[in-house]
């Protein structure tokens, strides 16, 4: 398997690669060396010889082969891509959860690039960017047919500086124009807040190498507040990230069964993962939101929990996103991002293309308070009324309600309200 790039590395002329065809009758008899491709390398030859020869414009050979490489791996599958030195070294820092840019997940669709989904507290996501908008130019400059790092390289830049995005939105006529300043990207993937008392809710923005730390901090916090009755886990437009991660979430709400497990065509991409005893939320009634951005190691969670009845999984239709991508370091500090294994929830479900569905599914809507009708007396519009004895109410009464702000959230605390009532009743 060695020998191919030592193959690329000399085709330089039809001199030099007459010189590699001689060489190949010796390994014609070995039955394990890979087969080479004879005619389709002349063909590489050729057409590497005539663009060296009649370009408008003189090209290095590195670029001709860079690019060669770039569009090898790139017409594999979405996900697969050749790293330069900089797009390997802004890979390393993206999964550190440290990066400049305008915080965006994106992917390719149809030639353009499509916003998988915008990351939160990020340039991207104050801007009102949505998982689902294609992004049809960068600047003046149009995304059909360039590669997934040309335009993240392109969106990335000195932070302060602007950037114009032309988007396609579904249910918008017209594309549109948004502007946005590069920022220094320091993602918390982990936050969490208390929905009402006993209810809290965990929003996971992405999967880096400390998320399950902060996950476990979060839990123990929400504990602390009182007795936990339930958690809302937020996956909703969670591009994914990295694979152990996910694993380690999962094992957070379970404690025994398998997680997750990959299958491709080498011995060491066959990997499997399993749930440990301890687990610091085994029992807490647990509701996993999940929408169309919600991709990758957001899908394993999602999936293990659902496979294993853990959770109840609500929301839309997750992304579909189910392949593993492995990162191959190769020569001067560059990389190769492969796709190497296609993984499966513990039932042995493949997502690839399909995504999660969820066993409830409710839409992301907005609802609207119907008024009391004109001149309606209630008990405290009388006079002298006695009080009541609800500090709290007067808080909550002037912020917008839950079922307003995020209807989805509204549904998945409605459903835990109902899960615990459940619970309770069978003195569980």
């Amino acid at each position: 398997m060695k020998r191919l790039p030592i193959l690329l590395l000399s085709l330089m002329s039809l001199t030099l690669f007459s010189s590699v065809l001689q060489a190949t009758p010796e390994a014609e008899g070995d039955s394990t060396a890979p087969s080479i491709p004879v005619e389709e390398l002349r063909l590489f030859a050729e057409v590497f010889d005539r663009i060296k020869s009649a370009y408008v414009e003189p090209v290095t050979d590195q670029q001709l082969l860079e690019d060669a490489i770039r569009g090898m791996l790139s017409g594999l599958d979405p996900h697969s891509a050749y790293l330069d030195a900089k797009a390997f070294e802004n890979l390393q820092v993206h999964t550190s959860g440290q990066f400049g840019g305008l915080g965006i997940e994106v992917g390719l669709q149809d030639g353009f690039i499509r916003v998988i989904a915008p990351i939160d507290d990020t340039p991207a996501q104050r801007a009102g960017i949505q998982a689902g908008d294609l992004i049809t130019k960068i600047g003046d400059e149009s995304t059909q047919g360039i590669s997934l790092n040309e335009a993240v390289d392109k969106m990335r830049g000195r932070i302060g500086t602007r950037v114009t995005l032309t988007l396609v939105r579904d249910g918008v006529e017209k594309p549109f124009e948004v502007t946005l300043e590069r920022a220094s990207i320091s993602v918390t993937s982990v936050r969490h807040r208390l929905l009402e008392t006993g209810y809290g809710m965990i929003r996971i923005s992405q999967f880096q190498n400390n998320t399950a730390e902060q996950l476990l901090r979060s839990i123990e916090t929400l504990k602390g507040m009182g007795e936990l009755n339930g958690i809302v886990l937020d996956l909703r437009n969670n591009p994914g990230g990295v694979l152990q991660a996910a694993v380690q979430v999962s094992d957070a709400f379970l404690s025994e069964g398998l997680i997750v497990y990959t299958d491709g065509r080498l011995p060491n991409s066959e990997l499997s993962f399993s749930a440990t005893p301890e687990t610091p939320a085994a029992d807490i009634p647990l509701v996993v939101l999940i929408n169309a951005g919600s991709a990758s190691a957001s899908e394993i969670v999602a999936g293990a929990l659902q496979d294993h009845r853990r959770a109840v999984v609500m929301g839309t239709d997750s992304f579909g996103k189910g392949s593993v991508q492995t990162i191959l370091p190769v020569s001067s500090g560059r990389g190769v991002k492969l796709t190497t294994a296609r993984y499966f929830t513990p039932s042995g479900r493949s997502i690839q293309a399909d995504g999660i569905r969820p066993d409830v599914v409710v839409e992301d809507a907005r609802i609207t308070r119907i008024e009391s009708p004109a001149g309606q007396i209630r008990e405290r519009d009388l006079s002298g009324h006695l009080q009541g004895d609800d500090p709290v109410r007067s808080g909550r009464d002037a912020e917008e309600p839950l079922g307003q702000r995020d209807y989805q959230l509204y549904e998945a605390l409605n459903l835990l309200k109902a899960l615990n009532i459940l619970q309770a009743g069978r003195g569980l």
